[in-house]
């Protein structure tokens, strides 16, 4: 069964959805690399003017990295492999060089966030949760997330969202302008995509133009070097008795 799905509107809209309702549209190796593939298309392909990411169903976005797939990670080294490999990602979706949109249908939690704050502009249903709750398991992002907000939003913002790695509901991360828009649930997809018409009808030059200027930015803050800086922290401190209890904890929790 395929764990995600791509496809290229006529007005130039490209969407990917990561289909697994049943784990809470977690990432998994297999939703890194049909990620990676996508984002190869969406640059190659000329009549791709936005990229959207969504999740399968109205409960969740996205819940982070799978700790099925992830739960044999034990040491520093084994986590910074994976970790790295998704933030390679994450820094990738961040600087293609077209705009980016972040879909949030449900739940957005951990790496979910982190994913979300990588786009250009993030819109959620209004029943939506959302939040950096890393540090409930004893880590940090770990996918350069936390970097990226730092930036996005008012740094005293994103520390309190970091460091309380509590839920906000749709309308309070609207205030912390993590969140662009707000729509009710019915017709979702609809609403999302009227809201990015008006970006659509632009030519896709403009469109590119301005996104190199933050392209420029992000070379600027030298993100990428932050972004490993932070991956590398988070997988020292994967290693550590205390993430892995916590990690124990929450899957006794769920089952």
């Amino acid at each position: 069964m395929a764990k995600t799905s791509f496809t290229v509107h006529e007005e130039g809209l490209a969407v990917f959805k990561i289909l697994r309702p049943e784990c809470r549209n977690a990432i998994d190796y297999d939703v890194m690399e049909n990620l990676r593939a996508a984002l190869m298309k969406v640059k190659e392909d000329s009549r791709i003017k936005l990229f959207m990411i969504t999740g399968e169903g109205n409960q969740a976005f996205c819940s982070g990295g799978d700790l099925k797939a992830f739960h044999e990670l034990k040491t520093e080294k084994e986590a910074y492999e994976m970790l790295s490999t998704m933030g390679t990602l994450l820094y990738e979706l961040l600087i293609l060089p077209k705009p980016t949109v972040a879909l949030l249908n449900g739940t957005a939690i951990g790496g979910g966030c982190e994913v979300a704050i990588a786009c250009d502009i993030r819109l959620a249903a209004e029943h939506s949760k959302l939040g950096f709750v890393q540090g409930n398991l004893g880590i940090t992002t770990g996918w350069g997330g936390g970097s990226i907000l730092m930036e996005k939003i008012l740094p005293q913002d994103a520390l309190f969202m970091l460091y309380t790695a509590k839920l906000f509901t749709a309308e309070e991360a609207k205030r912390l302008n993590y969140v662009q828009a707000v729509f009710s649930d019915e017709h979702l997809m609809e609403r999302a995509e009227n809201y990015c018409l008006d970006i659509l009808r632009k030519p896709s030059n403009v469109l590119v133009s301005y996104k190199q200027a933050m392209l420029e930015k992000w070379e600027l803050m030298n993100m990428k070097e932050r972004m490993e800086k932070e991956i590398r922290r988070c997988a020292i401190l994967w290693e550590s008795e205390e993430h892995h209890e916590a990690v124990e904890a929450f899957k006794s929790r769920k089952s």
